[in-house]
Order: C-alpha cells, then sequence, then structure tokens
C-alpha cells in the first residue's frame, strides 16, 4: 500500500509504456480497486454506490491489450503500476477507457497527467482530431473533472447494458454511458 501524499505521488517520474500479457492480472486488480467495493472508496471515482459486481475482468483487459488499433498504456512510478487508460483507434477519433488511477493516489494530479499523455500519444501516434469516452451519465462529479480537462458533453447516450454482468451490477435503473469529446487540434 502507497502511502505518500497523493502531491508527492503527482511529482515524481512516471513511466508509460504498452501493456504486455503479463499485466493482465495486476491491471485487473488495479481498475477494479479504483472503481469497486470498499477499496475504491480511498479515492474519488468510487462507482461502488451505483454499481457492483465487477468492472472489468482477465478477457476484458487481454482483449483492449491484443486487438488492433487498440492499446492500454501502463503508467509506472518506481516499478510499480499506478494508473492505466485505453486508447483505441477510431479513424479521425481515439477512444479513451479503462481509465484507472490507485485509489491512494487520486486527487494529486495523477490523472490529469495521465491523460494529457494519453491524448499526446494519441495525437502523435494516430494523428487524431479528438479524443472520445463515454462516462456514466450520473457520474457529475467525474464529468465535471473532464470538462475541466477540455471535454464537453454531447448529450449523446447509449443505455447501460443492464443484465450484462460483465460491466457490473447497477444499483439503480436511471444508467446510462455519456459521449464526451475533446478537439485535440489546438
Amino acid at each position: 500500500m502507497d502511502t505518500a501524499p497523493p502531491q508527492v505521488a503527482a511529482e515524481t517520474t512516471l513511466t508509460y509504456r504498452d501493456a504486455v500479457e503479463a499485466d493482465v492480472p495486476a491491471l485487473v486488480a488495479l481498475v477494479e480497486s479504483a472503481y469497486r467495493g470498499d477499496s475504491s472508496r480511498a479515492g474519488w471515482t468510487t462507482e461502488a454506490d451505483i454499481l457492483e459486481g465487477q468492472r472489468t475482468d482477465p478477457d476484458g483487459v487481454r482483449q483492449v491489450i491484443t486487438t488492433p488499433g487498440s492499446r492500454l498504456l501502463v503508467v509506472e512510478r518506481d516499478g510499480g503500476i499506478v494508473a492505466c487508460c485505453q486508447l483505441e483507434h477510431r479513424g479521425e477519433a481515439a477512444y479513451f477507457g479503462m481509465f484507472a488511477v490507485r485509489p491512494g493516489l487520486q486527487g494529486g494530479g495523477l490523472g490529469r497527467r495521465v491523460i494529457a499523455e494519453a491524448e499526446r500519444q494519441a495525437r502523435a501516434e494516430w494523428g487524431v482530431r479528438e479524443m472520445h469516452m463515454t462516462v456514466i451519465s450520473v457520474r457529475e462529479e467525474l464529468i465535471a473533472w473532464y470538462e475541466r480537462r477540455g471535454y464537453r458533453r454531447t448529450g449523446k447516450t447509449t443505455p447501460f447494458p443492464y443484465g450484462d454482468e460483465r460491466f457490473g451490477v447497477p444499483q439503480r435503473a436511471d444508467l446510462a454511458f455519456e459521449l464526451l469529446v475533446k478537439d485535440l487540434t489546438d
């Protein structure tokens, strides 16, 4: 368990690399700890009050790693994984997903650094003009965080996959995914 204050963690050197098959167990654990169960309550991105069950599984993480045009960016500090995010090339846009920061390190600028690097890499490697993501529409605090990073709400929603426990077990009936978009040409 990391006991460093979040602001110290944000100032340290980070390394970025593509995930490999051997990372799957650690990445599943990281994503689960950031969003589900009691461990997620140490951070502010928890979905524990709206979803129970899993956030991802080894097959889902492996699929992101192995699908052409998709990457799972691993963020390390001092040899340990502290964050990750999915980048997927979709024509003139990139999709940003599976974003997780170790709960004890949230709130100190690490997530801001990771998303900025993901945007930089998507522009540099794929020449994309926009970054897209979907966020559960009732996650107002999280959406506000993305808006402060330049993302805008589109009002375009897709239904939450009720009944598909690969996405979790909903604790309310009003869940949907909203598309957020950021222009990367600035």
